[in-house]
């Protein structure tokens, strides 16, 4: 926002804490830890964990024009497709040349209406009761998968929280009754998503600002963790970035876990058979270009539900905290942004030739095998405090140490091997050719569906310097021996 993370970042796909970092004390059970005892290493009971205490003028700038120019980017690649094309450039010479006003543009978007309405109410109740009233079962007969209740890190404050996971659980049975619904019941078209779209943003745009605003008030009135809770005086950064670490309504319900995963993720490969069904309308078939991106994507859904118990791991849980940039980036963002390159295949099913579809599916496919194996070298070295075989032998490390809060020295190793010798993210580099692939399925004639991959190019390049940043801090002289050793951050030999 994930800059604007996670969803804005979701999303990105969620970054294991502290970068490449190897080894650590795994959380504990307990629900209430002396803060003081605990070795997170960064101070963070002098308060340098999460977002910042105190503000900047240029993280105070970035904030105000995130929120006032990142609903506008939304509008205006959707009513770029709707009445341009998917141009993005002709909206802008209409305007300039006197073709067009904007009031003429906005009076062409269509307005909020009740079946849009009734839709996004019943999708997000929907979500809401696969969250709250069915736990986990999948976990009971899928070898390898972790659901069902679980514990994230400990918070700042001391804090175990602990969090039904049931995401992968709910993503089945939602595409189970989509498909159920296609091909036998017929209770709505699947167009049913395209037909409504811009009509569903402005739904979308109210629970975002609803559940954002609400997360403000009730970080100052009653939150769920007072001393999880940080206030910076300034009341656009405490909008946007959050003041609750863990906001939660009773026990279970945690906004965090519920926006990041639901409606937005679960949504975004249902939007994009809806987009199918209607390149099927319109046309009569559904192009390979249209199949290989809702094929990548889902693949990538899949993940991250199948990983949801890693992803309590991850930055997005573990360092920030839960305001406008993840309330409204999990409804609003997430799902227009994301899912470009299927709108855009709506309007120009391109046909790919058959050796170009084969490049795109192993791009795809060859980045998404590093991302998740990179990540898997790293847990598993963490796991085994190095004891264990990467790229079939023992793998190296530097030692390093820190300082924590209460004085006291603590050991650590950063693994040099593997995807991490290489480059010190190359998950993050498996993240960038998964995400180019999609952008190339489109073909070559607009820019519109290259957006993604620009984006998620600065997100994670930021998220690099942001990891680093901590690193650095936190290592000190260790550090600077480990980036001499693994000197690029994305790709080896360039950067």
């Amino acid at each position: 926002m994930r800059a604007v993370e996670a969803s804005l970042g979701v999303l990105g796909r969620g970054s294991v804490e502290e970068g490449p970092m190897a080894m650590r004390a795994p959380a504990g059970s307990p629900k209430q830890r002396d803060p003081k005892k605990i070795p997170n290493g960064d101070n963070a009971a002098q308060g340098k964990w999460g977002r910042a205490w105190e503000v900047d003028w240029f993280s105070l700038a970035s904030v105000m024009f995130l929120l006032m120019f990142a609903p506008l980017i939304v509008y205006y690649f959707v009513m770029s497709c709707d009445q341009y094309g998917c141009s993005l450039t002709a909206p802008v010479v209409e305007v300039v040349t006197g073709k067009s006003s904007l009031s003429d543009i906005w009076a062409h978007t269509p307005g909020v209406t009740a079946r849009a309405a009734q839709i996004y109410v019943g999708w997000v109740t929907f979500q809401v009761a696969l969250y709250m009233m069915i736990p986990d079962f999948c976990h009971k007969f899928l070898p390898g998968y972790v659901g069902g209740i679980q514990e994230g890190a400990v918070t700042p404050a001391g804090t175990v929280n602990k969090y039904e996971i049931n995401g992968l659980q709910a993503w089945l049975i939602t595409h189970l009754l989509w498909f159920a619904n296609a091909h036998l019941f017929h209770w709505f078209s699947p167009t049913i998503i395209f037909d409504n779209w811009i009509p569903l943003l402005w739904c979308a745009n109210i629970l975002g600002y609803t559940v954002s605003t609400f997360a403000l008030v009730k970080g100052y009135l009653f939150p769920t963790s007072a001393k999880d809770c940080k206030f910076t005086g300034n009341f656009f950064y405490n909008y946007m970035m959050g003041v609750e670490f863990n906001p939660r309504v009773g026990k279970w319900f945690d906004f965090k876990l519920f926006f990041n995963g639901r409606p937005g993720i679960v949504a975004w490969t249902l939007i994009n058979l809806s987009f199918a069904a209607k390149q099927q309308e319109l046309f009569g078939s559904v192009t390979n270009a249209m199949i290989l991106v809702n094929v990548l994507q889902a693949v990538y859904v899949v993940d991250f539900f199948w990983n949801e118990t890693w992803y309590l791991k991850t930055i997005d849980i573990c360092h920030d905290h839960f305001g406008w940039y993840l309330g409204w980036g999990d409804c609003v963002w997430l799902p227009y942004l994301y899912t470009l390159q299927g709108l855009y295949l709506v309007y120009h099913p391109v046909q790919l030739s058959a050796p170009h579809a084969l490049a795109v599916l192993l791009l795809g496919l060859a980045g998404y095998y590093i991302f998740r194996e990179a990540n898997h070298q790293k847990d598993l070295f963490r796991k085994t405090d190095g004891n264990c075989q990467i790229w079939g032998r023992k793998p190296k490390y530097i030692e390093c140490s820190y300082t924590s809060a209460d004085g006291r020295r603590h050991r650590s190793k950063l693994m040099v091997s593997g995807f991490w010798g290489l480059a010190r993210h190359f998950n993050y580099t498996g993240d960038l050719l998964g995400s180019l692939a999609y952008c190339l399925a489109c073909g070559f004639s607009h820019l519109l569906p290259y957006f993604y991959v620009v984006y998620m190019s600065i997100l994670l390049i930021h998220r690099c310097l942001r990891d680093e940043d901590r690193c650095s801090r936190k290592y000190g002289r260790d550090w600077e021996r480990y980036t001499a050793t693994v000197p690029r951050r994305l790709l080896p030999g360039l950067f």
